[in-house]
């Protein structure tokens, strides 16, 4: 079974420092990096606007919970937003290449 793990930062440059750790410690096979966004959200009672970014970790769904703390340790939010999605379905040649790489 497979995962997308969805995860916004402050910014590209903390998206690549942590999809970088991802992908070397064969968390999972690959990510991609939506390099802004804008986003509306309550934080500690006030409505915060703010530019962000995206990763998006494709990876097996027994490594969600390593990527979870893993990210944790090294994100600079002190609650960062950290969401997996299961993956129903693909293209059987990707999903045998996430088996590859993925430890």
């Amino acid at each position: 079974m497979y995962a997308l793990v969805y995860i916004t930062t402050s910014g590209e440059k903390e998206s690549k420092k942590i999809g970088r750790t991802i992908v070397e410690e064969r968390l999972a096979g690959c990510i991609n990096i939506i390099s802004t966004i804008e986003s509306l959200y309550w934080w500690k009672g006030e409505i915060e606007e703010d530019k962000e970014s995206i990763l998006l970790v494709k990876t097996k769904v027994s490594n969600i919970e390593n990527i979870i703390k893993r990210v944790k340790e090294i994100h600079s939010y002190e609650n960062p937003a950290i969401l997996a999605i299961p993956i129903i379905e693909g293209s059987k040649e990707y999903l045998d290449y996430l088996d590859g790489e993925i430890r």
